[in-house]
């Protein structure tokens, strides 16, 4: 029978489903509705000691549908981290534990370049009974400008420093979330890995522009006729999360065996899931796809999940959890792999060719005749 309960840095999960960093996580009331639902973990909206300068604005959100369809394949964001105090949390965090003592809760926290501040909020939640940390270094939009979010994930060295500053005092598991927007996602998170985080989650949202409004000739999302570059997530990102996540694993793979990947990018099904944890993900997050269908799609992906794992005859997600991997390799090997293919496949057609009577066989009789046609 498969199952879907797996052990990531020594967290129980009864599946690999986590509610990732954002709205679904805003506070203890959906945070206990995911639970309800049957989510493995769920990470809370990231977090900060100071939200008084966090002031978000209405619209926040543009969403980019299929001509045809009109489904929503691409959203866009320029929501802020929390705008609730800490104390508030503090109450709500500590609720949630009392509420579910055996779920997985994830603390998802964010300071500027100052190593009290990292200190001194890690040593706070962790006193409320937070399972593991996520080290937001990814948010694209609104904080970079005081050195927050990607503006640190960007920079592998600063990556490196912070995650030491939080590892020095965290006792529970700690990820780095990863800003897709670099070059090379494998130096950021080798940095993560050198300042001693279990882990490493990817993607965060791609800074884009979603479009331009041709009645208005405004950008949107449009604020008082202006807006600014946004995160882009959903499932137009997905392919670009995938790419990702397998570079990661390949690290993982062959320098940190002992680390996790945590996939996010357009998830909205099980064998969406399925792809990221062949591509080497230990589990798998989900925002934008709650914020379109809602907490219960946990549920169908749970199932699909299944069925794709007793399709192939998978007891555990670690059976075929990074698989697809091996199959990754260069524009030149794959040139030599065809051309040894093809020289294969015509030394067989000619073994086939009949060069004179006594070379026909009754079983291969068929196949011979076909030898010797033009087309």
């Amino acid at each position: 029978m498969a199952t879907l309960e797996t052990t990531v840095n020594g967290l129980k999960l009864p599946n690999p489903f986590v509610i990732g960093s954002g709205p679904p996580g805003t506070n203890g009331n959906v945070i206990g509705k995911a639970f309800d639902e049957g989510w493995g973990a769920v990470i809370c909206k990231t977090i900060s000691l100071d939200a008084e300068k966090v002031i978000n604005v209405q619209p926040r959100y543009a969403r980019l549908r299929a001509r045809d369809s009109k489904e929503i394949i691409g959203w866009e964001n320029i929501e802020l981290i929390s705008d609730r105090s800490f104390d508030m949390w503090v109450d709500e965090l500590k609720q949630v534990k009392d509420n579910y003592p055996d779920r997985i809760l994830i603390a998802s926290i964010m300071e500027e370049y100052n190593k009290d501040a990292w200190v001194e909020i890690t040593e706070r939640c962790q006193d409320l009974g937070v399972d593991a940390f996520e080290l937001n270094f990814s948010c694209p939009h609104g904080l970079p400008e005081r050195k927050m979010g990607s503006a640190m994930g960007e920079n592998p060295e600063i990556v490196e420093e912070v995650s030491r500053w939080v590892n020095e005092v965290a006792k529970v598991p700690v990820w780095a979330k990863m800003t897709p927007n670099v070059t090379h996602i494998e130096d950021p998170t080798r940095a993560a890995f050198r300042g001693e985080c279990e882990g490493v989650s990817a993607i965060n949202t791609i800074r884009s522009v979603l479009g331009v409004n041709l009645d208005t000739l405004r950008p949107e999302p449009s604020v008082e006729g202006y807006t600014t570059p946004g995160g882009y997530s959903c499932r137009a990102v997905m392919p670009i999360a995938l790419r990702m996540v397998m570079e990661i694993a390949r690290v993982i793979r062959d320098e940190y065996p002992d680390r996790t990947v945590s996939g996010i990018g357009g998830v909205e099904t099980g064998k969406d899931a399925a792809q990221f944890i062949l591509l080497g993900a230990d589990t798998v997050q989900v925002c934008t796809g709650v914020m379109k269908f809602g907490y219960r799609i946990v549920q169908s992906m749970c199932e699909e999940l299944l069925a794709f794992m007793e399709q192939h005859g998978f007891e555990t997600l670690d059976d075929f959890k990074g698989h697809s991997v091996q199959f990754f390799s260069t524009h030149a090997d794959l040139v030599t792999r065809q051309a040894e293919a093809r020289t294969a496949a015509k030394a067989q057609a000619d073994k086939k060719m009949i060069k004179d009577d006594a070379q026909w066989s009754g079983d291969e009789f068929v196949e011979q005749s076909d030898a010797l046609a033009r087309g």
